[in-house]
Order: structure tokens, then C-alpha cells, then sequence
């Protein structure tokens, strides 16, 4: 049954995805609110397959701060990178510059906000993720780093990537950090499996901490339903 309904899924997300990036392209040429709401009904319709036909649902704790702020949160699914734009308002998120050339889907990001970073190239891709991050703060938009870098496996706490510390210092933004388990029921390829994500929205690490410690702080936070 999870593999029929996990086919299902892909059959009915991916061509609906394609209907709202065309809606959003259109949005996009009438105004960014009208663009944010196209965005937030994609992830609100990938959220009711995610319930209603995989069988997963969220339990969330904590609550999610409103306005500029740095969310970091835990990767270990695809299904995150989605759910968080639910999760936070109107959010500019940073992430791997392949999926920002994705054609059409990235043409919708790069209107929306996205932050895309390409890793080969050093400190010039750290520069471009501070100003675009400044531009957000100056829209008053909070910025969502997944700042292992990559999806992790279940179980496992890489330390954070360098580009966190140095955009966490540059953006003088407090960190709000996120962990999850979403990995336990999303695994990579076809099948997921019904259950329980566990989203805990942990206390607000303040702006101005040394690297050392936000580091530490935060690796502390996205992990804490590692155990």
C-alpha cells in the first residue's frame, strides 16, 4: 500500500508542480504578493498529499518566530525543503544552485528569492549569499539555511558547513534552529512510509555569539531529536 500510494504521489505532485510554476510566472509579472501566494499554495498542496494520501503528518513544538531571522534547520528529506515554507513566512531560503537552474521551477525561485549557492566557487558565492541575505532583511524576510549543507542521513551530526557562520555573522541576525526527523519515514528512492514527522522549533539563539559557540549552539539544537 506505502508503494502505490508513494506512486500516486509523484504521479499527481510533479504535473501539478508544472501547473504552479506556470501560475507563478504569471503571478510573478503582476507582483511579488501575488507571487508569495502562489508559492504558499504549492507547498500548502504538496502539504495535503504529504497528509491525505502518504499518511504523514507533522507534530510540531515550539513556535516560529515572525520577521528577520536566521532558521537553520536539519536536512535529512526532500520533504523539508517544501514544508518550510509553510512553516516560516514568506521565507528566503538558501540552497544548492542546481535546483536554482532547474528549468521553469528555477525561474520561479530566482523571482521568489532564492538564495542559490554553488559551493566550487568559494568566496564568491559566499559574497553573493550576503547580499542577497541583506536584501531580505532589508524586505523584512527571514532567511532559512539548511546548514549541513546536504541531506543527512538518519543518525548522523556532520558539523555545520562555514558558509552558516559567515552568513549568521554578516546578517547580525539572531538563529532560530529546527530539528526534525523526517528522514525516518522519507528515505531516498520511490517508497515513503506513513507516520509521524517530529518538528522541534527550538529557543532563539541570539545575534553576536563567537562561531565557536553559535556553532555549537546550533549543532546542539537541529540535532536534538537525534537521540
Amino acid at each position: 500500500m506505502a508503494a502505490l500510494r508513494s506512486l500516486l504521489y509523484f504521479l499527481i505532485f510533479y504535473p501539478g508542480t508544472v501547473l504552479y510554476c506556470l501560475a507563478s510566472l504569471v503571478a510573478a509579472g503582476i507582483g511579488q504578493r501575488q507571487l508569495r501566494n502562489v508559492i504558499r499554495g504549492w507547498a500548502g498542496f504538496h502539504h495535503q498529499l504529504v497528509t491525505h494520501l502518504l499518511g504523514i503528518r507533522y507534530e510540531t513544538e515550539g513556535e516560529m518566530p515572525s520577521g528577520p531571522v536566521l532558521v537553520a534547520v536539519k536536512h535529512q528529506a526532500m520533504v523539508e525543503t517544501i514544508e518550510v515554507l509553510r512553516m516560516v513566512d514568506t521565507p528566503v531560503v538558501v540552497m544548492k544552485q542546481q535546483y536554482v537552474r532547474t528549468p521553469l521551477l528555477g525561474a520561479v525561485m530566482r523571482r521568489f528569492g532564492v538564495i542559490g549557492v554553488d559551493r566550487e566557487a568559494g568566496a564568491s558565492a559566499l559574497r553573493e549569499m550576503m547580499t542577497r541575505g541583506k536584501q531580505a532583511i532589508a524586505d523584512g524576510r527571514p532567511v532559512v539555511i539548511f546548514p549541513e549543507g546536504t541531506r543527512v542521513p538518519v543518525g548522523e551530526t556532520p558539523p555545520l558547513r562555514p558558509g552558516f557562520a559567515g552568513l549568521y555573522r554578516a546578517l547580525g541576525l539572531a538563529v532560530v534552529p529546527v530539528a526534525l526527523d523526517s528522514g525516518r519515514l522519507w528515505p531516498k528512492g520511490l517508497v515513503k512510509r506513513p507516520g509521524v514527522i517530529r518538528v522541534r522549533i527550538g529557543e532563539t539563539i541570539p545575534a553576536g555569539l563567537k562561531r565557536g559557540e553559535v556553532e555549537q549552539r546550533v549543532h546542539q539544537a537541529i540535532n536534538a531529536l537525534e537521540a
